[in-house]
Order: structure tokens, then sequence, then C-alpha cells
């Protein structure tokens, strides 16, 4: 049986994010820019309606009034990489893990590097914090939607500072 494909484009505080859903659930959230960013045909047809939750929620987080996430998602990738995905779900918000913690917490200790891997893969940006995730000692590592970003969203969520002009 087919699948039906939509997207919508939203806009966030600054700058578009492009959201899609696969037969009504929400299956990623793109960046401008960002790295392992699939080709526009693939967002299938223009259709908002899947995405209400969704837009109230992202709203709700970049005003600082949502911590945590709560939306059904259609997530496709490898088993190791939908076990990374949840573990990633598990990081509260303002903490971080790094790539480490999260092999540990999956049971096999040396898997960082897959872990980051695919960690790097994760389709649903902000959503599934993959932004929370950073290199021993707390570097900030790899992240698909680039450094600066990923350094603004640890901010904003640690209270650090409001989200930056040129977040997104």
């Amino acid at each position: 049986m087919p699948r039906t494909v939509v997207h919508t484009v939203v806009d966030s505080p600054y700058e578009p994010l492009t959201l899609v859903a696969v037969d009504g659930v929400l299956s990623r959230v793109h960046m401008t820019g960002q790295r392992h960013r699939p080709p526009e045909e693939s967002f299938g047809d223009p259709d908002p309606r899947p995405f209400g939750e969704a837009v109230r929620q992202l709203d709700a987080y970049f005003a600082g009034g949502l911590t945590a996430f709560d939306l059904p998602l259609h997530l496709e990738g490898t088993p190791f990489q939908l076990r990374v995905w949840e573990q990633l779900r598990l990081i509260p918000y303002g903490e971080t893990r790094t790539y480490g913690e999260l092999a540990e917490a999956l049971g096999n200790p040396g898997a960082s590097r897959a872990v980051g891997l695919a960690n790097g893969k994760n389709p649903v940006s902000v959503i599934v914090p993959c932004h929370r995730v950073v290199g021993s000692g707390g570097s900030l590592t790899g992240y698909g939607g680039g450094l600066d970003r990923k350094q603004r969203l640890l901010a904003f969520e640690s209270g650090g500072a409001g989200l930056p002009e040129a977040l997104f």
C-alpha cells in the first residue's frame, strides 16, 4: 500500500523549518542547510493539516514554555539508529550526555562512534534532541545543523541566553 508523504514549512523565530509527515505522523524536521537533508522531492506535497500539534509544541518550545515534546513520530532507520534516537529523547531539557554515555546506556560501551553516526542521521532535529549530545569532556562536536546552532540551542536550554536571532 502506498504511503502518503506531505510536508509544510513553518516559521521558527529565526528561519523556516520543514516538517514532513508519513501517513499523517511527523517523520522529519529539517533545518535550512542541514547535513543529511534529503532532496526536497522526497518531502511530498504541501499540506499543513497533519502538523497542528507539532507546530504548537515547537512554538511553545521556542517561547521557552515547553521542555519535552510529546508527539507521535514515524521514524525510519536501522534498529540501532532507532535505539539511539529513543535514548536521545530521554536526555532532559537543559542537560547533555556524551556519546560514550549513550553507548553505555545502550549496553555497548565501545559503540560511541556508532552512536555518533546514528545521532548525526537523526531525522527529527530539535524534537529528538541530538543537539544535547557532546563529546567527551563536554566538547561540542558534530551537529547536522552546524556547531553554531548546537551551541545556541544548548545555551537557550540552559537558561544562559535567549534564542539568538540567527539560531536557524
